[in-house]
């Protein structure tokens, strides 16, 4: 058991990029297990012939491993000022935008950029850095494949022209995974890049110290150009934005001096 056990681990790795090595052993066998005999296989292999050869059987699988707690346009209205409002004003000042999707986690962020920039200017102008701390959930991110209660808020244009559907999953089209490029970064310790025009970091500092939190805020200053934004989270409004040389722009929205 033990043998087959390891052997599927690598060869999921191998062919997802998922390390189901990082996680606690014995609960990820019993959540594995009791996944693979709901579907009718008696062992490790013989799950792993199932996943590699049914694409249902691989996506259940890959859902049961990196639960989906993001989804595509959430909290509708926020994307819609940066559609009308923030993302106009930067193209008018720059002819090609750098932007920064900072904890992406299972990357509907960055593609729901990727999406929204289509209709405002070629994607050619446009670099989209998409960064989490989670190898997994980055690896997730790049398959660009999601169940539907993902694109709940898509609007019908959007899922026609992005997503193409396969059983009860919507792939990304490749336009919008080429955009992007993942990569992996810890916000407290890694160095950030500079230049942005625009950065993204929205329902993550809710989880940091109040320290914590002041030193992102100003690594973020730091890495934006002049003129750039910074857009938030509901939970994550900054009280005193003057300290880190931003002023409101719209709601969650700050603008660098």
């Amino acid at each position: 058991m033990q043998r087959d056990y390891l052997e599927f681990i690598n060869n999921v790795k191998n062919l997802t990029g998922i390390d189901l090595s990082l996680y606690k052993e014995a609960q990820m066998k019993r959540r594995l297990m009791s996944l693979y005999e709901k579907k009718g296989f008696l062992t490790f292999s013989d799950f792993y012939k199932g996943i590699t050869s049914d694409k249902k059987v691989r996506m259940e699988f890959l859902d049961r491993m990196t639960i989906n707690v993001s989804e595509f346009y959430r909290n509708a209205k926020r994307w819609e000022v940066l559609e009308t409002k923030i993302l106009p004003d930067l193209i008018k000042k720059s002819p090609s935008l750098k932007i920064w999707s900072a904890a992406c986690s299972t990357g509907e962020e960055p593609y729901t950029v990727a999406m929204i920039m289509s209709r405002l200017a070629p994607l050619s102008r446009v670099k989209i850095l998409a960064t989490d701390i989670d190898e997994n959930v980055l690896a997730r991110a790049k398959l660009g494949v999601y169940p539907e209660r993902s694109l709940n808020e898509v609007p019908i244009s959007v899922r026609e022209k992005f997503f193409s559907k396969d059983g009860d999953y919507y792939s990304v089209s490749e336009e919008i995974k080429n955009t992007v490029q993942f990569q992996n970064q810890n916000l407290l310790s890694d160095a950030f890049e500079s230049n942005f025009d625009l950065i993204i970091c929205r329902n993550v500092l809710i989880y940091f110290t109040e320290e914590a939190k002041q030193m992102i805020y100003a690594k973020f200053s730091k890495s934006l150009k002049s003129g750039g934004f910074l857009f938030v989270g509901s939970t994550e409004q900054i009280f005193t934005p003057s300290a880190f040389g931003f002023e409101a722009a719209d709601t969650f929205f700050y603008q660098k001096k």
